[in-house]
Order: structure tokens, then sequence, then C-alpha cells
């Protein structure tokens, strides 16, 4: 993690999110030696919900409503 003033991130602004966004890395600005501001790459923000998730990629192949025969629940008993 690297650190900038905030007067040279003023000047480099738009070069310094293309580095962050190539590198990946993340950059602390200061403000009279104290951090006030970083700046990482953007991540998008996972789904919060599993439901839906897997729409579309997956399919039934076959019946899975019949049964599947009485000798193979013997085991359970």
């Amino acid at each position: 993690m690297s650190t900038i003033q905030a007067s040279e991130f003023k000047a480099k602004c738009l070069a310094l999110m293309d580095e962050v966004a190539r590198t990946g890395q993340t950059i602390v600005v200061t403000k009279n030696g104290r951090p006030v501001a970083e700046l990482h790459p953007h991540h998008p923000p996972r789904a919060k919900s599993l439901i839906g998730l897997h729409k579309g990629r997956i399919a039934i192949k076959g019946d899975i409503v019949s049964s599947m025969g009485a000798g193979l629940w013997d085991a359970m008993k």
C-alpha cells in the first residue's frame, strides 16, 4: 500500500485511478501527514441471497418425482 499527499493526488488523480485498476494496489491519500482517504479497486457486491443464484445454469435430467423402488429404501430400516 502506498501513500500520496492530497495535493499530488489532485494533480495525478486520473493516472492514479488507472494505476489502481491495473495493479490492484491500494493508495492512501494523506492531508497534513494524516490519512484521509483510500483509493482501491472496485469489486462488485456479492449476491445477498442464494435463492436464484444458479438460475439458468442447472438442468434436471431424468425423472426426479417417481419412486426409486422399495428395494433401495430397505437399508433405512
